[in-house]
């Protein structure tokens, strides 16, 4: 049974339809992602899992909870680190830590989830104090301090730098690891690529594509392009015979060959049959960065 299941889900505000028809399936110890861009429906999605909002049609089910009526006791099991939150500044981390875990039947260990976040330091620091990155691993704390089964983890790393981004990355890596189910809100392309199990691509209210980071890519473009400097003279002829071959073209000194497949083995292998190398060898290939765009119409931001 799916930890979380999601079925036509239709949410509106007045005239506006931020949610025309979503559906997915999230499994237990996955990381789950919901990606796509700026309005298109991510943050209500989630906030409806949540049970902050109430959705105007569709069905939902977390851990078999029904959100909306059984939301007491879906807080006590789902933990939430929202896409902005406001902790006061004067507060340490010790005792935010205090105030979150008193919400909950059973509380997480405090020094073994501060160790766990590299927290243990700033244990008596306030929170105005803590760096961008101090403060995104407090509020993933937070989220953690019920022991819950589920995080739901809305922009978690908006704002960062690229090595914190990178730590938190690690983080929840680590955190799916202890058997916690995620729920990730990104608009980071590489965030997903590391992270997710499985991503859903949300665009104008509708899930547009859903499949693994990979089978995302390979769903719309497998080409390659493989870049070379050969040791010797070569016919295009001869790499343009291979059946993973489309088409090579002659950039100065260089070939480039473009293809499908395993088409780097292909070109590899002919030219050591030929007895010429491949010099300042590069390989290029889509990315989740072009499946967005061509799922969507939108560049990454």
């Amino acid at each position: 049974m799916p930890v979380i299941e999601v079925g036509h889900l239709h949410k509106r505000y007045g005239e506006k339809v931020a949610v025309e028809d979503v559906s997915f399936d999230v499994e237990r110890g996955e990381i789950f992602g919901i990606l796509g861009p700026n309005g298109a429906g991510k943050t209500t999605t989630v906030e409806c899992v949540e049970g902050l909002r109430v959705p105007d049609g569709g069905t939902l089910s977390v851990l078999g909870l029904d959100p909306r009526r059984d939301r007491a006791e879906l807080r006590q099991r789902v933990g939430v680190q929202l896409q902005e939150s406001r902790l006061q500044d004067k507060l340490r981390v010790g005792e935010l830590l205090d105030l979150y875990a008193s919400f909950y039947r059973e509380p997480a260990d405090q020094g073994r989830l501060l160790a766990t976040l590299g927290l243990t330091e700033q244990r008596n620091t306030a929170y105005k104090k803590l760096s961008g990155g101090q403060q995104q691993r407090l509020s993933i704390a937070l989220a953690l301090i019920g022991s819950p089964e589920v995080a739901v983890l809305d922009e978690l790393t908006t704002g960062l730098d690229p090595q914190a981004r990178r730590d938190t990355w690690d983080l929840i890596e680590a955190v799916r690891d202890q058997g916690v189910t995620i729920l990730l809100v990104t608009h980071f392309m590489a965030e997903a690529e590391r992270l997710c199990d499985r991503i859903a691509v949300i665009d104008a209210g509708r899930v547009v594509a859903l499949d693994s980071p990979a089978g995302l890519v390979a769903g719309v473009n497998d080409e390659q392009v493989v870049r070379f400097r050969p040791s010797a003279p070569i016919d295009p002829a001869a790499l343009e015979a291979l059946p993973e071959v489309r088409r090579v073209e002659r950039h100065g000194d260089r070939l480039v060959v473009t293809g499908g497949g395993n088409v780097l083995h292909a070109v590899t292998s002919a030219l050591a049959r030929l007895g010429v190398l491949a010099g300042d060898l590069r390989v290029e290939q889509a990315g989740l960065d072009d499946a967005f765009v061509a799922l969507t119409g939108h560049k990454p931001e």
